[in-house]
């Protein structure tokens, strides 16, 4: 009678460690500094771009809190638990990259890191800004 409250608890105890791990990729992140955000969903690749619903779902979206354009996602692969290699254009279509996502378990953070392509830049006060060719996330 003892090992059923023990079968269940650790029954619970697992699927909370895999249900964490399903999310890594699915998940609203943001940079304070920059004041941008990415919101995805690398797994079912069913984001709905506010204002750009035109484009369909995609795998996610990378927007800036002072700038209404969006860097859109338009394909994704997980290459292993913690890195996906992401390949993200602008809502016009005439820049584009390729970037990396790197999820870092011990703070929870997450780099995003451009390889090729154009550099990705917001508009802040009217002016064109260049983001580094690395940003960290944290979730929001």
């Amino acid at each position: 009678m003892k090992k059923v409250p023990f079968l269940l608890f650790f029954f619970l105890v697992s699927l909370k460690i895999m249900s964490q791990t399903d999310k890594v990729f699915n998940v609203r992140i943001c940079n304070d500094e920059y004041q941008v955000y990415m919101h995805i969903n690398l797994y079912q690749n069913n984001i709905i771009v506010p204002g750009q619903e035109l484009f369909g779902e995609t795998p996610g979206y990378f927007g800036a809190m002072r700038d209404p354009r969006k860097w859109l996602i338009t394909s994704a692969k997980i290459e292993d638990k913690h890195t996906a290699t992401l390949e993200i254009t602008n809502d016009y279509g005439s820049e584009d990259l390729t970037a990396t996502l790197i999820f870092n378990p011990k703070d929870g953070s997450y780099v995003l890191k451009q390889k090729s392509g154009s550099r990705m830049k917001i508009v802040v006060n009217r002016k064109w800004l260049k983001l580094p060719v690395e940003l960290k996330f944290v979730v929001e």
